[in-house]
């Protein structure tokens, strides 16, 4: 309702001013929305911001299209408050099952994120970007569009040639861990044994080579290595509820000749530059760096093999969106300004800071990096504690299929909530914490209200709220659809994060002040409505999260 009624209030005022920005903004305490536009209409014609927003305040009152709002000038602002049809209207679509879901969109969306090289298991680092492209992706879902999430998968570089000769040398075998572990110990092996010998370095090179002139023993090692990592990766991810659409392979460019066809093209641009390698000018576009795209040796880097991909998703897809950290702003930068001179689509790209551990660095290189597996283990083990205390009555295998799904929502949550450009610290005690603002409070106020209906038996939907508690929690639960409109817009998860930790205070405190099965008639009946709209929306908005909507905590 919030969205129709939003858009209801800026047509009136466009058609009775003529101006298409109305200036709607949110009403603070005194109203649900309010237009600054008097302020502008003052400058225009000389007059008293508020005798002109007096005067709009009662054209709209007259015009007999408000739907119910209580139109009012407040000095030189108008003011809008939402009524009982408004109430209603909202409650009524909040019941529904997929709330919040828009009609079904043409765009097809191609989302990639994630896209680690798989040389290793997926750490910390890393699952900010899962959780943000994962996000993100059911959100546009939710908005109905198209969405195709992808893996770029890294099959062909320097670390994975790396990892191949460190299989075929050092002998090494799997000892039951899992399989991107094992890929990474062969990895952290080979780099030391490099460090010692660095004549190996010739033999890395020629593995480059080889697998980049399609050598068909050489393509199948790289490919196994790197599927045998990937198996223990999608491990990682479909624990952390995630899953992608298309794993996306970037020899498969070299492959069928996109990566030849997108040189040849850039060689015929007056930025480009060929001495001993080939490289694109982009100083005119402020980047210093030389932006090279094959090597001396006439192997390709990463960035040619890159610009073939995004031509080929621009061509196949309306709107491309990458997730990439902040350390990846040149290249990406380099990379939309190199497609914008080919006449080629460029990519939406959401950069985010990092997350860290108190631990300290992340480096597979080095050996030194706390992985995904081992923060998910040790927090689903701190859940397991928690959730024995509260319900140590639950069988064993419930108590822990519970605690696996808290803690999940306590990773997901708390590096989500934080806005992508800000970089934080993972604290556990902060996001297993029921009683604070985590995933695992919004998930209990989710069973609350679960608890709440299984013992009110049957009622009648209602909508008569009159409490201070009751109207503004029917208020928030109206804006649901408009947040998932603004996630799209902003490509901001963080708001639906927010949102729902809203959410989810504000039917605590409706619970603690006012009685719902102590309550009668219509009264009663009207507050389990209530509850049952505000169990849904926390459903929708926990599972748009990627969160279990969990009935019994």
């Amino acid at each position: 309702m919030y969205r129709e009624v939003y858009h209801q209030i800026t047509e009136l005022l466009r058609s009775l001013t003529g101006h298409e920005d109305v200036e709607l903004i949110e009403g603070g305490e005194h109203a649900d929305l309010a237009s600054t536009l008097a302020f502008t209409l003052a400058r225009e014609q000389h007059r008293s911001p508020t005798v002109i927003a007096q005067e709009l305040a009662e054209k709209l009152q007259k015009s007999g299209d408000s739907g119910g709002l209580q139109v009012e000038a407040k000095g030189p602002y108008i003011n809008f408050n939402f009524g009982s049809a408004y109430l209603e209207g909202s409650l009524k679509a909040a019941l529904k099952k997929g709330y919040g879901a828009m009609p079904s969109r043409y765009e097809r969306v191609a989302l990639e994120h994630t896209s680690a090289n798989p040389n290793g298991p997926l750490h910390v680092g890393h699952i900010r970007n899962s959780i943000l492209g994962d996000t993100l992706s059911r959100v546009f879902k939710k908005a109905g569009y198209r969405v195709e999430s992808q893996y770029y998968v890294n099959d062909i570089g320097r670390q994975i040639a790396i990892v191949v000769w460190g299989l075929s040398t050092l002998g090494f075998r799997p000892d039951g861990e899992k399989e991107d572990h094992y890929i990474a110990r062969v990895y952290i092996a080979a780099n030391r044994s490099i460090e010692n010998d660095p004549g190996i370095v010739a033999e890395i090179d020629r593995l480059m080579q080889r697998v980049e002139r399609g050598d068909k023993e050489v393509v199948v090692k790289f490919r196994q290595a790197v599927s045998v990592c990937l198996d223990g990766i999608r491990e990682t991810l479909t624990a952390l509820h995630i899953s992608h659409n298309r794993y996306v392979w970037e020899s498969d460019f070299i492959r069928n000749g996109d990566v030849e066809r997108v040189i040849d093209r850039i060689r015929k641009l007056p930025q480009a530059r060929e001495e001993e390698t080939l490289w694109i000018d982009l100083t005119a576009e402020n980047f210093e760096k030389r932006y090279i795209l094959r090597r001396s040796d006439g192997t390709t880097v990463y960035a040619a093999r890159d610009l073939a991909f995004h031509i080929w998703k621009g061509r196949n897809f309306d709107i491309m969106i990458d997730i990439l950290g902040s350390d990846h702003k040149l290249i990406g930068g380099q990379l939309s300004a190199t497609l914008r001179m080919l006449g080629e689509k460029s990519p939406v790209i959401l950069h985010f800071e990092f997350v860290s551990l108190p631990e300290g660095s992340m480096s597979t290189r080095a050996g030194k990096f706390v992985s995904a597996d081992d923060l998910i283990t040790e927090i689903t083990e701190k859940a397991m504690e928690e959730v024995t205390k509260r319900r140590g009555e639950l069988a064993e295998n419930v108590r822990r299929s519970i605690a696996h799904s808290v803690a999940i929502a306590a990773i997901r949550y708390n590096i989500v909530k934080v806005s992508p450009e800000k970089s934080t610290v993972f604290d556990w005690r902060e996001a297993l914490d029921f009683e604070r603002q985590s995933g695992p409070y919004i998930q209990y106020a989710h069973a609350r209200a679960c608890s709440i209906l299984e013992k009110a038996d049957e009622f009648t939907p209602t909508y008569q709220l009159t409490d201070p508690h009751e109207v503004a929690l029917a208020k928030h639960i109206a804006l649901f659809p408009a947040i998932i409109e603004k996630v799209v817009g902003e490509l901001r998860p963080h708001l639906l994060a927010a949102y729902a930790r809203d959410l989810a205070d504000l039917f605590n405190s409706f619970y603690r002040y006012v009685p719902v099965l102590r309550s009668e008639g219509i009264t009663r009946d009207s507050r389990l409505t209530l509850v049952q709209a505000t169990q849904n929306t926390l459903k929708e908005a926990l599972e748009t999260l990627g969160i279990d909507a969990l009935t019994t905590m």
